[in-house]
């Protein structure tokens, strides 16, 4: 039986990662059913009802090409070492949920490409079933040729060179790769795509209007759907090429303070009070601060009895980050306070597996908006 939590319901699992059915996929199974059984019905009025079970097997199918399309991204994605959380067929067709620090142009473009190839391949296929068909079999020629169609459209649909298309984040990792910039890459493939965007609206209703014509409201409806979802992902694209100049103005070098790390069972009056300090358990894992001002219990009589463990602040889970260098910028560091959530008040850095020092979010939201506010012609 499929498991249900927020993201929809789990269908199974592809290389540990699991595979849901969002909460708004029945609705675009029941616009699939609605637009597409009438017109099964009208080419064989001899199905009655049963033209809506035809569409029902469409729709069906529909759901195997967007799974496949999301399985590709999500398999490369992987194996160029994101770390992949979920799939999921959704309003939009669907998506594929990772989260890594962007790795390089290439490794951008291979997860963007794949998942038009699968629907290639699978519209060749499909297309092969179709040859070897015969004519007797109408309406499973007609779900055949369908299945063709779907899937060689939405090939070549999502590589389209926009935001927030595959063909977006294909031009994204080439501007990048020309560049240096991946904030230059977000900006170009943004425009793009809200180019694309007011093309297609131009496309379903100006020029009917300008060729004397009545727009198809079927077109016009999905067609204003679909800039929509174009428009508001190419936004959202040039908005994170905007936060990813500005967190590139400030070096975790810039944020970071020294950092002693003790025991937890030391005694308190043994702990250095040169620096704050990271307390660790006999496992060796990080889960509490000192403050340098909270060292003055140390001073007190009987401070031997009391050990690091009864002065330390508790953090919460996700608060040591990894980082490749101090000279890199803050992402990193944004990005783990955001996904632990406000209860996070320092970051402990760990640079190769050794302490690097503690970033507190008051410093990382001090030194952002110090960068903000100075004109970007004048920092490095």
């Amino acid at each position: 039986m499929a498991r249900v939590d927020r993201s929809g319901w789990q269908l199974a699992t592809l290389r540990g990662i699991p595979i849901y059915i969002g909460r708004t996929w029945p609705i675009i199974a029941v616009v699939v059913i609605a637009t597409f059984g009438p017109q099964v019905r009208n080419s064989y009025p001899e199905l009655g009802g049963g033209a809506y079970v035809v569409a029902l097997l469409y729709t069906l199918l529909l759901l195997v090409s967007v799974v496949a399309h999301e399985a590709a991204h999500a398999l490369v994605a992987q194996w160029r070492g994101f770390h992949v959380q979920r799939i999921v067929a959704d309003l939009w067709g669907g998506h594929t949920a990772y989260e890594s620090d962007d790795k390089s142009p290439l490794s951008s473009a291979l997860v963007a490409v794949v998942g038009p190839l699968a629907n290639a391949v699978l519209a060749a296929a499909g297309w092969l079933v179709l040859q070897n068909m015969g004519d007797e079999r109408e309406v499973a020629r007609l779900l055949v040729a369908a299945f063709v169609f779907t899937n060689g459209f939405v090939a070549l649909f999502n590589l389209l060179p926009g935001m927030p298309l595959d063909g977006g984040y294909i031009l994204d990792a080439l501007i990048w790769r020309m560049t240096g910039s991946r904030s230059a890459g977000l900006v170009v493939a943004g425009w793009c795509g809200r180019v694309l965007a007011v093309l297609l609206v131009v496309w379903a209703v100006v020029l009917p209007l300008v060729r004397g014509q009545t727009p198809d409201t079927f077109y016009v409806l999905w067609s204003v759907l679909i800039a929509g979802f174009l428009w508001f992902g190419a936004t959202g694209a040039i908005a994170r090429a905007r936060s990813g100049r500005l967190l590139a103005r400030v070096r975790i070098r810039d944020v970071l303070r020294p950092v002693r790390v003790v025991s937890d069972e030391l005694p308190a009056a043994q702990v250095p009070a040169d620096s704050d300090v990271v307390v660790v358990n006999r496992q060796g894992q990080a889960w509490g601060v000192i403050a340098r001002e909270d060292l003055r219990a140390a001073d007190l009589p009987g401070a031997q009895a009391v050990t690091a463990a009864a002065v330390a602040r508790v953090q919460p889970a996700g608060w040591v980050t990894q980082v490749d260098s101090v000279d890199a910028d803050v992402t990193a560091l944004v990005r783990a306070a955001q996904d632990v959530g406000g209860a996070i008040q320092e970051i402990f850095v760990l640079l190769e597996g050794r302490p690097a020092g503690l970033v507190s979010i008051q410093a990382l939201g001090d030194a952002l908006a110090a960068a903000e506010r100075r004109p970007a012609a004048t920092t490095a």
